[in-house]
């Protein structure tokens, strides 16, 4: 269970840690935690209304961490996966008394049911690399021996291209999403790069638009517009208007694509290309849980050809797909054959071998990735939301001291959390730590601060300032008088004061 909940730790709050009990806590240590914290941020007590609007957020994160603590239910999903399990659609019809393997059973289920949902929605970050490698001289090598050139027996295998895109999708609004997209590539010494901007707005049930700003090197400045639009429940047409600047002038394009759905698997599709490349195309390609397959048939100038290609996918956990095409034109014939697996979770591994006339032999590789979100924001929010909890102890942070402090009871000098750089070899390690003095205060009751087995950044006023690396929480505190010190790893229990603690002055 501990495993999972760490896992979560950057994207959710730790409930247990939040409270300060244990993994292990009783109903009545739940309870009590959160009267504490209730009435440490009551929105009453404060008139300024920006920290009346931060302690009414943390008064309400604090009674969700008891509403899912203190059922049996809930808690149980929550030491399982995290509040991630809580979120899932469903649990409202499941059966309350399950065992734990019974709810991982049944959240795996929800799990695959909301991931079938959503798949269609999904707007992640994606890039493509592929690179071309020419192995000609392997199959059809010169006739010619040159003896007095050194290594001339051995094929020569060449890089003679590459290609990298990247693009992303961001949502604006309901109806409104912005594109950014770009790519550099090269062949045989040759190469050029572009980057387009596109705005995206969904004008009703049945269509859409599109505007399309880009520029390259090679082509120069395009402007765009795009419409999609339904017109039956099984026939959609697209158009795309583009003007290209170059140095020989503008060039207008025009694209229309009427296409069919001739059943749930296949589509038929028939194109009209003028302008740029002008061409008509026609073709069908069928979908299914277990292959892909496409055959086309394209007249236009510079180039005709017929095409069909077949894709088998492999039902493995690595998504194994294998694939076969034969292209005919009157630039040649190619065939090409290859495969691609995953091999991360982010991340597709493929190849393909290309042999045409006259082209010769060429090896090609691609990966395709999905780029990771970055976690800076949930830090700097989590660095916020400390920061807010922080100036709504202050008050009772000074009614504590001013207690403790009337019966030489315990006072937090100094304390910091994070990572400390203690071996001399690494001093070009830079020591990320965080103050957490007045925090730890307000944890003080009775002359004791007890810390539960946990990390000690969910607790309130806390954050990770240096995720994924080792920290630790060091105390400087007074005690009876006498200072006191002490470095506990983070996810260690601590209970203060301590005789141990004690620093020696008599030296």
């Amino acid at each position: 269970m501990a495993t999972a909940l760490s896992e979560e730790e950057l994207d959710n709050e730790d409930y247990y840690s939040l409270l300060n009990v244990r993994r292990e806590a009783s109903s009545e240590e739940l309870k009590a935690a959160y009267r504490r914290l209730c009435m440490l941020y009551h929105p009453d007590k404060h008139r300024d209304p920006e920290l009346k609007s931060q302690a009414e957020r943390l008064f309400n994160l604090v009674h969700q961490a008891y509403e899912v603590l203190s059922d049996p239910q809930t808690r149980a999903i929550y030491d399982i996966y995290g509040k991630r399990g809580l979120e899932m659609e469903g649990w409202e019809v499941v059966e309350r008394r399950r065992t734990p393997a019974e709810i991982r059973e049944e959240f795996e289920r929800l799990q695959r049911e909301r991931e079938e949902r959503r798949l269609q929605q999904r707007t992640n970050p994606k890039g493509t690399i592929s690179v071309g490698i020419d192995a000609t001289d392997l199959f059809d090598r010169y006739e010619e021996e040159y003896e007095d050139v050194s290594g001339s027996s051995f094929p020569q295998i060449e890089i003679n291209k590459m290609h990298i895109s990247q693009s992303i999708e961001a949502p604006l609004t309901a109806t409104d999403t912005a594109i950014l997209s770009g790519s550099l590539s090269t062949q045989n010494g040759n190469g050029g790069g572009s980057i387009n901007f596109a705005l995206r707005r969904v004008t009703s049930a049945k269509g859409w638009g599109e505007l399309e700003f880009g520029a390259g090197d090679l082509q120069g400045p395009l402007f765009g517009l795009k419409l999609f639009r339904n017109l039956t429940p099984r026939c959609f047409v697209t158009t795309n208007c583009a003007l290209q600047f170059s140095s020989r002038g503008v060039r207008p394009g025009l694209t229309t694509v009427l296409a069919r759905n001739l059943d749930k698997n296949t589509v038929g599709y028939l194109q009209w290309r003028w302008g740029i490349q002008s061409a008509m195309n026609t073709s069908i390609v069928r979908d299914t849980k277990t292959s892909h397959f496409t055959v086309a048939l394209q007249l236009g100038i510079p180039h005709s050809f017929a095409l069909i290609s077949y894709q088998h996918k492999f039902q493995d956990d690595d998504q194994t797909r294998v694939k076969g095409s034969l292209k005919a034109g009157f630039f040649g014939t190619v065939v090409e054959y290859g495969a691609e697996r995953k091999i991360s979770r982010h991340s597709v591994l493929g190849a393909a071998v290309s042999i045409g006339v006259p082209q010769g032999v060429s090896l090609k590789v691609k990966e395709l990735e999905k780029q990771r979100e970055s976690t800076a924001t949930d830090i700097l929010q989590k660095k916020q939301e400390a920061e807010a909890a922080v100036r709504l102890m202050q008050e009772s942070v000074r009614r504590i001291i001013e207690a403790e402090e009337s019966r030489m009871g315990l006072i937090i000098v100094n304390a910091w959390y994070g990572k400390f750089v203690n071996d001399k070899s690494k001093k070009s390690e830079k020591v990320k730590v965080i103050d957490v003095t007045v925090p730890l205060q307000c944890l003080v009751k009775d002359s004791k601060l007890i810390l539960t087995e946990a990390s000690k950044a969910g607790l309130p006023g806390f954050y990770d300032p240096c995720v994924g690396e080792e920290k630790s929480l060091k105390v400087l505190y007074q005690f009876r008088g006498v200072l006191h010190q002490v470095m506990a790893q983070d996810g260690e229990a601590l209970r203060i004061p301590k005789q141990s603690h004690r620093i020696d002055t008599d030296g």
